[in-house]
């Protein structure tokens, strides 16, 4: 079940449900638990499966991977696809026990991602700013472009999408993250293949996109007027994994961090982190060592959380000595492992994310057990020196990533269902 094989099957165990697959098929699968298949298989699934016995095929249900953040006036803010995949927001002023209407963004002709890594996201600035992007998928596989929405007024209006990179390849750019730091300044930071591609036109070989370069690369860039204008496209780092999503944290020095999976010589797909400053390819630091050799991208990304003492909060999945686990640890200043890693304590989480106040830290994961999905997280009231587990949810129906949003040193959990959203704050 944990083998760290590389077909296609194996790939699913990582979110333990290859059992499932060999008896429902990879269809009944992926429409249940959309975000948690290789992304091999993302085309394929978008084709609807057969209702058992029926010979009719069965309508695959609408994408519920959500983004969520309270604004500045402690409103909290989610976007997401509706069920004719148009994008809307929704707010709530009681921490959400009771949400607005929802209210349809105009996105024009744009396809819009919204299932697993890749979901819309929105950031709020200081002085009435608020973003909104999500990875518009185009004609070729896996080809992408990151689009945002602006909002100068608080989010009354929007503007029209436009395109945050300066390359305009039909190509991956794809599985963005986006904040502002302390400063005002947003950073976008995505998931792009223009070297490998550059890499292949270079070497016309039959074997040069696997011997010139491996995986993708994390690309960036700043706009320091709230989304009106960007900076050039930086190159963050060479060799990231593919389909992962990308930890944003902010910096002592109130800038940005951030940590990615990354391909590290031969194939181990661990985890790196650099600073997001300059106009330069900063100098990376390896975060994890599992030492997860695999020839595919597991589709789960790390979390990220400023460290009362100076460093870094993470969490991760990966295989270490045959064993698939989320772990946390903590990072020193660089981004460099420091002290104990330690595994959560249920060996089926998955997708896990992290969020911190001062010493509170709080960890949650949804887990399912074969009949339904759990909803749990580790609380730490001593900056992750001791953990609580509490049990936040369950549900048997088809389920979002656990999210996590902070307000007035606050940190409040979110779960989407296809039965409505919970949220719970979290307190020591």
């Amino acid at each position: 079940m944990r083998s760290s094989t590389t077909n296609s099957c194996a790939v699913r165990t990582i979110s333990r449900r290859c059992a499932l697959a060999s008896v429902l098929g990879v269809f009944t699968v992926m429409t249940i638990f959309p975000s948690t298949a290789h992304e091999a298989h993302t085309a394929a699934a978008e084709k609807p499966a057969a209702a058992a016995g029926s010979g009719m095929p069965k309508r695959r249900a609408p994408p519920i991977a959500i983004g969520a953040a309270f604004a500045p006036n402690g409103v909290l803010w989610i976007v997401g696809l509706d069920d004719t995949k148009k994008l809307f927001v929704q707010t709530s002023t009681d921490d959400g026990k009771r949400w607005s209407l929802p209210r349809v963004l105009n996105t024009g002709n744009d396809k819009i991602a919204a299932d697993g890594e890749n979901r819309p996201k929105i950031a709020f600035g200081k002085e009435q700013q608020v973003v909104i992007t999500y990875t518009e998928p185009l004609a070729k596989p896996y080809s992408g472009r990151i689009r945002m929405l602006r909002s100068a007024d608080a989010g009354a209006t929007f503007s029209s999408p436009f395109t945050v990179h300066q390359d305009t390849q039909e190509i991956t750019h794809r599985f963005e993250s986006v904040a502002f730091d302390n400063s005002g300044v947003l950073h976008t930071a995505w998931v792009d293949k223009r070297d490998l591609e550059a890499a292949i036109t270079a070497d016309a070989g039959a074997s040069s996109k696997k011997n010139l370069y491996r995986g993708a690369a994390i690309y960036r860039n700043e706009s320091r007027d709230g989304g009106r204008t960007f900076g050039p496209d930086i190159k963050l780092a060479d060799h990231s994994c593919e389909c992962c999503r990308i930890a944003l944290a902010s910096s002592p020095d109130g800038g940005m961090v951030a940590m990615w999976r990354h391909v590290f010589e031969p194939n181990e797909r661990d985890h790196a982190f650099a600073p997001l400053q300059g106009g330069a390819n900063n100098a990376l630091t390896r975060a994890t060592f599992d030492h997860w050799a695999i020839d595919a991208c597991p589709h789960h990304g790390p979390g990220l959380a400023p460290d009362a003492e100076g460093g870094y909060h993470a969490v991760w999945f990966g295989i270490r000595n045959g064993a698939g686990r989320v772990r946390y640890g903590k990072l020193a200043a660089d981004g460099s492992p420091r002290g104990e890693v330690r595994e959560l304590p249920d060996e089926r989480a998955e997708h896990a994310t992290i969020s911190s106040e001062g010493k509170l830290v709080v960890i949650p994961w949804r887990s399912f057990d074969g009949k339904a999905t759990n909803w749990r997280a580790w609380v730490s009231a001593d900056n992750g020196n001791h953990f609580v587990l509490r049990e936040l949810g369950r549900s048997a129906d088809e389920n979002d990533h656990p999210l996590l949003a902070r307000r007035d040193g606050r940190i409040f959990a979110l779960w989407r269902t296809t039965q409505g959203i919970q949220v719970e704050e979290i307190a020591p």
